[in-house]
C-alpha cells in the first residue's frame, strides 16, 4: 500500500475501533476475545484495502468479518468452555450497583449463554440495529434463517433469564 492508502485506513480504523470492539464483546462476552476478534476483522480489511471499491460499504465489511471470526472462534476446541457449579468470580450480594450496570451485566450474561450464531443475529439485529435483510448479508444467509435464528436465540434468552427477564424489559 502507498502512504495515502496507510494513512485512508488509519483514519478509518481510529474512527472505527471502538463501535468494531463493543460489537465484538456483545458477541462474545469477553473483553480480551473482543480485542483480539476486533483485531482479526481489521487485519482482514488491511489485507484487502486495495481492493475495496466502495469505502462506504467499509462497515459492512468490518461486520461480516467479525461476525464470521466470532463464528469461528467459538468452534475451535479450546475455546469451548466447560460448565462449573460455581463461578469463581461471581458478584457480592448486597453492593449497591447501579441498575443500568446490572441490566448490562445480566443481558451479557444471558447472552452467554446463546449458541454463537443466535448470539451474533442478537446482537446485529437488535444491539447494532440492522433489519432482517441486512443481518442476512452480513451472516451470507437466508432472510427465513435469520428469523429462525432470531427466534431461537430470544427464546433461549427468555429461558436463561428467567425472572431476570422482567427487569430487562422495565429498563
Amino acid at each position: 500500500m502507498d502512504q495515502r492508502e496507510e494513512q485512508e485506513f488509519a483514519e478509518y480504523f481510529v474512527a472505527r475501533r471502538e463501535a468494531v470492539r463493543r460489537m465484538a464483546y456483545m458477541m462474545c462476552g469477553d473483553w480480551h476475545r473482543a480485542d483480539d476478534l476486533a483485531q482479526t476483522a481489521f487485519i482482514a480489511l488491511h489485507r484487502h484495502w486495495r481492493k475495496v471499491r466502495d469505502k462506504g460499504a467499509l462497515d459492512a465489511y468490518v461486520r461480516r468479518t467479525l461476525t464470521r471470526a466470532v463464528i469461528d472462534e467459538s468452534r475451535r476446541p479450546w475455546r469451548r468452555e466447560r460448565a462449573a457449579e460455581a463461578l469463581p468470580d461471581s458478584p457480592v450480594d448486597g453492593l449497591d450497583v447501579d441498575d443500568s450496570v446490572s441490566t448490562r451485566q445480566t443481558l451479557i450474561a444471558g447472552l452467554r449463554k446463546v449458541p454463537p450464531k443466535q448470539r451474533a443475529v442478537l446482537v446485529l439485529r437488535f444491539l447494532e440495529g440492522l433489519d432482517v435483510a441486512g443481518v442476512a448479508a452480513v451472516m451470507r444467509c437466508s432472510e427465513g434463517t435469520v428469523k429462525s435464528q432470531c427466534a431461537r436465540g430470544l427464546a433461549t434468552l427468555r429461558e436463561v433469564l428467567g425472572d431476570e427477564l422482567g427487569d430487562l424489559r422495565s429498563a
